[in-house]
């Protein structure tokens, strides 16, 4: 077994031996549909600590010549596919980590010291096909092809580093692309191309260099997407096997939206908090928030406001197409949207084409950005929120409509009310600090139409469900008709004990008080 060549099944073995491990080795099943195809080149882009390395472990156990896996494999779902045996250690493996190599070229190219390397590890098996005095990693392939047919199945860990730790390094990065085309694109001895990374292949103009990769990322995995993350049924079983409460994992971790799987967690954190027997910020505590604030504070074309719309629980419209795949180049307010969807910060609902923050993991590194300075109106909101829920709870509604003044006062310089739609973000901002003990859900569908907020209290808290109605120059107390004529609290359903309907009224004519609160109590 080498380190490049035929790295063999040592981490994957690692990996099935830990404390959890949640089988995802049907992804296998895919990869051999797709050797020596057309779509044998694959891209896989997903935020760090999202399970990349992982699957490359995997894969590399899978196809490795030179090892048996096959009891490695026995009892998970790969194990039954019919092309489990057909494939099992049938190639040689190259395994590239771009980070590693990064970190240890120093003064010499990137890719000359790759290219020095792993052509020392290939020679010791196929040094007699090809030159003593070759240097090119394409050329020797070509040889050892020429001579035996020997195809390589090419596993590229942290391809998109170069992107991301040299920003504005454009030659090395063409020089760098230029090296990975030239190495994988129309060469025969190619079965297969997988490569992870953050970022979608990063373009050039019009043009890509890898354009013969298929991409998966964020915005659309495709036939990838239950091999994201944990899907809801995963985390379920981890939850009854750990005595976990599920609500409360899923108010942490859940969000990420995909065509089919409505519902993917970040594996990560889920499997710390399982670990652990706590909920806690798991995935983003091993980076440094500076790296979000940096992008928080470009403020192309009201993206400020989008932030604040989104900690209110709203969803922001984005064209994901202009980014042009890298950290360096932002033009609009939609470029560093997308790369806040690639990096984990932001999900992304592709039907509506929205973004929305996916999680109280997630909302906290927000939070934490905001609290470094620059932010410190919406700060302001956001510590107040805590007593605003408080005389929510204790039906004090002069004081709620005082509360909800002073939060509008605060946010209006960014966030500004023009229907009911931005009053529901206003409102869901106000009550920031209600995460804790509530799940939040804007429109949620109930009754006979839809209750623009419903605050679903966590298990455990002992507080009552709470429904708020929002009108824009209308009044409170036809907001609490509406909400008891169309029985909104029928979307509760399970739901047993005290409900708060509270109808809060905006008029914009008032200046003195435009805020006006009625809360009601209910028992079902």
């Amino acid at each position: 077994m080498g380190i490049y060549l035929n790295p063999g099944n040592k981490n994957f073995w690692k990996a099935i031996r830990s404390e959890i491990y949640v089988d995802k080795t049907e992804l296998i099943g895919y990869t051999n549909r797709y050797l020596n195809t057309r779509e044998q080149f694959i891209c896989v882009s997903r935020p760090r600590r999202f399970g990349k390395s992982m699957t490359l472990e995997m894969l590399a156990a899978y196809y490795s010549l030179g090892c048996d896996s096959e009891e490695l494999f026995r009892g998970y779902k790969i194990e039954k596919h019919a092309t489990f045996k057909e494939h099992l250690n049938r190639y040689d493996v190259i395994f590239l980590n771009m980070q590693r190599f990064l970190s240890r070229a120093k003064n010499q190219e990137v890719t000359e010291y790759l290219e020095k390397v792993v052509i020392a590890e290939i020679r010791q098996a196929y040094g007699e096909l090809f030159s003593e005095q070759e240097t090119n990693l394409t050329a020797a392939l070509e040889q050892i092809y020429a001579a035996t047919e020997r195809q390589f199945i090419f596993l590229i860990d942290e391809w998109d580093c170069i992107m991301r730790e040299e920003k504005e390094a454009e030659a090395l990065q063409k020089h760098y692309l230029d090296f990975l085309r030239n190495l994988l694109k129309d060469q025969p001895y190619v079965a297969l191309a997988y490569m992870t990374g953050i970022l979608p292949v990063k373009k050039y103009g019009s043009h890509s260099a890898l354009n013969m990769f298929a991409e998966y990322s964020m915005t659309n995995q495709y036939v990838f997407e239950e091999y994201t993350g944990f899907t809801e049924n995963e985390v379920k079983e981890l939850c009854e096997r750990y005595h976990m409460d599920f609500e409360m994992t899923s108010s942490w971790y859940d969000g990420y939206r995909f065509k089919r799987f409505q519902h993917v967690y970040n594996p990560k954190s889920v499997v710390e908090a399982m670990r652990c027997r706590d909920f806690s910020n798991y995935w983003t505590s091993t980076e440094t928030y500076e790296a979000l604030k940096i992008y928080m504070d470009m403020d192309f074309d009201g993206l400020r406001g989008d932030i604040v719309r989104m900690l209110g629980g709203g969803r922001v419209k984005v064209n994901t197409r202009s980014f042009q795949n890298d950290m360096h180049t932002f033009k609009t307010r939609d470029d560093v949207l997308t790369l806040l969807i690639h990096l984990g910060y932001l999900a992304y609902d592709s039907d509506s084409r929205e973004v929305y923050i996916p999680n109280g993991e997630i909302i906290e590194e927000f939070e934490n950005a905001m609290s470094a300075g620059g932010w410190q109106e919406i700060m302001r909101i956001l510590k107040a929120s805590e007593k605003l829920l408080e005389d929510t709870l204790s039906c004090n509604e002069e004081r709620v409509a005082e509360g909800l003044d002073r939060a509008h006062t605060e946010a209006a310089s960014i966030l500004s009310y023009n229907d009911e739609n931005s009053l529901g973000c206003a409102i869901g901002l106000a009550y920031y600090s209600a995460r804790k003990d509530y799940k939040i859900i804007r429109e949620l569908p109930s009754g006979h139409g839809f209750a623009d907020v419903v605050f679903l209290p966590l298990p455990r808290t002992g507080k009552p469900a709470i429904i708020v109605e929002l009108k824009y120059g209308k009044s409170a107390g036809e907001a609490v008709r509406q909400i008891k004529e169309r029985q909104y609290f029928r979307a509760l359903e399970g739901y047993g004990g005290e409900i708060l309907l509270v109808g809060v009224n905006y008029d914009k004519n008032n200046s003195n008080k435009p805020h006006s609160c009625v809360i009601e109590k209910l028992t079902v």
